[in-house]
């Protein structure tokens, strides 16, 4: 998730039901890479990557973020966010997550449990229903369920629409689009700001 201080403010992610399978690209292709150039109006700011390893009963998702927006040759705002995401025969078992935002360091540990899924951050300790996923964007079968946020650990207030096969819209306290491919691939993502600046993933 990245937050975007002062005027850029808003908590946008950028970062089905648990029992459906892993996305069959994945688990075939594995070890694989996605990458993406992160623009803010049209302006290239970083960089997101998620590597792939494991096989079709266990996948690990590592991804690292880093942003930076500028003011001319000012640095206004800088961001770095690292994962570790596991699923054990498509479903979420656990996650580890690392982010820097301007200074402040955030750290969140999720864990599937007998009674949840549980889940340390920055608030505290909570423990979430068993059907509850990260909202990390690659993989489009979560976006069926509720979300929480990866780099906060919180539920997410938010709702989700199946547009097509390839497209999902996330809406709420986020304002997101997702696309894939018919693989089911993660291809792009746009999201509005509350100043009304657009922040884009483009597949590289």
């Amino acid at each position: 998730m990245v937050e975007f201080p002062g005027a850029l403010a808003r908590r946008t992610v950028l970062a089905g039901g648990l029992l459906l399978p892993l996305l069959p690209g994945l688990a075939a292709a594995a070890p694989r890479s996605l990458a993406f150039a992160v623009f803010r109006n049209g302006t290239r700011i970083g960089e997101h990557r998620v590597n792939f390893t494991g096989d079709g009963a266990t996948l690990t998702a590592a991804t690292d973020a880093v942003m930076t927006v500028r003011l001319g040759p000012v640095p206004l705002f800088r961001y770095h966010h690292k994962a570790l995401e596991t699923r054990s025969d498509g479903v979420f078992a656990s996650l580890e997550t690392s982010t820097v935002t301007n200074g402040k360091a955030e750290h969140v540990v999720a864990e599937r449990t007998g009674a949840g899924v549980r889940i340390d951050g920055p608030s505290g300790r909570v423990t979430l229903d068993a059907d509850v996923n990260p909202l990390t964007h690659w993989n489009p079968q979560i976006l069926a369920g509720p979300l929480f946020n990866p780099q906060t650990g919180r539920l997410m207030k938010v709702r989700t629409t199946r547009v097509s096969p390839t497209h999902w819209t996330i809406r709420g306290e986020a304002e997101i689009d997702d696309l894939y491919d018919g693989s089911g691939a993660w291809q792009s993502l746009k999201g509005k700001l509350t100043d009304g600046s657009m922040v884009e993933y483009r597949r590289i």
